[in-house]
């Protein structure tokens, strides 16, 4: 093979190995057959995807990208199997090492610890092992990632599920709505040839050659209270980040003028993240008043461009194509204007006393609890104040003893019901 034959290679540094890794990208097909599987799956297997595996997957790849490291990218799924269902919850990056036969392979050692770790901290509800992840061409799955699903599945668990990538789906999808650019799949043992695969046993009594293929699996996403509250958050800064716009041409232009000039440029000033998330805040309030101007706008002009004539000709059955009556959009304007009365009531001084009387019922909750704090707090005051008048009892009683004696003699005399005391009548 000549060198401009060659097929293309990769070199990325292997950390367990401390050396620097050649892999072939491109083989020749007659050498390495597509391990994807022709047959649709039949195991009735469905597995809900979580948000949070995408986010992962999505930060590890744009990582890589920034870095320009080069090498696999992959890593581990963890989740729960419920019957039937294998729900994809969590993911983290996995390195990966030379085998026996130069092939990439997870380290042993250093995936087993992570796993643990992974395992110890999600323990409600507990989180296993269920599949791997890494990119894939948009054919499916390569020969080259089969010995990392066999370690996998011979060495964490036999049915592990692969979740492939495809980085053309990203650059391919321009519009909303478009399939997320992924695939799972499921691996079963077929023989060379899975339609004969039944006729290939029974010659000679010999069992075909089984080779391991991926088959398609559906899936669905879904999203916990948890996740919900991680992704809107995230949303939020970047609508905050996003607020910082980075300076254009023509902002430097003026820049350079301002300084050729002599004029000293205004000092930026540095925003709070509670300024950056008020401003983002208003900046998406106006935008939605702004959208239902334009909304209210265009009804106007609507309703404007009706005449007489067009209900007219609708009531004579006479529907030529001049007509612009359209039923269905005065049925939403109309439910639209019957629902205004919910935000803006007829009676105003109704709406004031109803008001009112809630905002009153507020105020006086919230002054009967903090009438029940200062009632708590007035009896733990007392509480301490006794504890601290018996403590200086104690202590004055211990430096004179004297008058403790005659304190007990005291209550022994003037006890209640004792003989001799107030109510005996002794004295009387």
């Amino acid at each position: 093979m000549t060198a401009s034959t060659r097929p293309p290679a990769i070199y990325y540094y292997s950390v367990i190995h401390e050396r620097f890794i050649y892999l072939d990208i491109d083989k020749p097909t007659t050498m390495e057959p597509s391990p994807v599987s022709q047959k649709s799956s039949d195991s009735g297997l469905h597995i809900q995807l979580h948000p949070l595996v995408l986010l992962t997957i999505s930060d590890q790849i744009t990582r890589h990208a920034a870095r320009q490291q080069r090498g696999p990218i992959l890593g581990g799924l963890l989740g729960q199997q419920n019957g039937r269902e294998i729900t994809l919850e969590q993911a983290f990056e996995c390195p990966v090492t030379c085998g026996l036969n130069n092939e990439t392979i997870l380290p042993a050692a250093w995936f087993e610890e992570r796993l643990q770790q992974f395992k110890d901290v999600h323990k409600d509800p507990a989180l296993d092992l269920v599949g791997w992840w890494s990119t894939a061409p948009a054919t499916g799955p390569t020969a080259a990632q089969l010995p990392l699903h066999r370690q996998i599945l011979q060495n964490y668990n036999e049915s592990a599920v692969f979740l492939a990538f495809l980085p053309s789906g990203v650059q391919g999808a321009n519009s909303n709505g478009a399939k997320l650019p992924l695939t799972v799949y499921e691996s079963v043992h077929e023989g060379e040839n899975a339609q004969d695969a039944s006729k290939d046993m029974q010659v000679d009594g010999e069992e075909p050659v089984l080779n391991i293929k991926f088959r398609e699996l559906p899936y669905s996403v879904e999203t916990g209270e948890s996740e919900m509250i991680g992704i809107d958050t995230i949303v939020q800064g970047s609508s905050t980040a996003s607020m910082n716009v980075i300076p254009t041409q023509e902002s430097s232009k003026q820049a350079q003028q301002t300084e050729s000039e002599g004029k000293k440029p205004s000092p930026q000033v540095e925003l709070t993240q509670e300024e950056e998330e008020l401003i983002s805040s208003l900046t998406t309030r106006l935008n939605a008043v702004r959208t239902l101007e334009t909304r209210i706008s265009l009804i106007k002009s609507y309703i404007s461009t009706l005449s007489e004539s067009d209900f007219a000709s609708d009531v004579s059955k006479d529907n030529t194509s001049t007509t612009k009556l359209s039923h269905s959009t005065l049925r939403h304007i109309n439910s639209v204007l019957s629902n205004l009365s919910l935000l803006t009531p007829a009676e105003q001084s109704t709406f004031s006393t109803e008001f009112l009387s809630q905002s009153n019922d507020v105020l006086l909750v919230s002054l009967l609890g903090q009438l029940g704090e200062n009632v708590k707090a007035l009896r733990e005051l007392g509480r301490k104040t006794a504890t601290i008048q018996a403590a200086r009892q104690v202590s004055s009683a211990r430096k004179n003893p004297s008058s403790m004696i005659q304190r007990s003699f005291d209550e022994e005399l003037f006890a209640t019901g004792n003989q001799g005391g107030p109510d005996s009548g002794m004295y009387s």
